[in-house]
């Protein structure tokens, strides 16, 4: 099972410049609030593919649901 700080590992990991927050509580359903400026001038579909890439084989097996908002710095209001 994995914790919302292990989550937000993974992602700050595969996304450096990424800011995180996880929430989840029953070890396998997570939300995730990623903010990064390597989405800028990608679409949302993209920019959740490359959240999904920095977890890998986890998604879909030990990591069963991951609801997702991704945004750049700009959007989130962080310039």
């Amino acid at each position: 099972m994995y914790s919302p700080d292990s989550i937000r590992e993974l992602i700050q990991e595969g996304l450096p410049d990424a800011s995180v927050e996880v929430m989840g509580d029953d070890g396998t359903h997570f939300a995730a609030r990623v903010i990064s400026a390597s989405f800028v001038g990608k679409g949302i579909v993209e920019q959740h593919r490359m959240v999904y890439a920095t977890l890998g084989a986890r998604m879909g097996e030990e990591i069963h649901a991951l609801s997702l908002k991704t945004m750049t710095p700009e959007q989130a209001g962080q310039v």
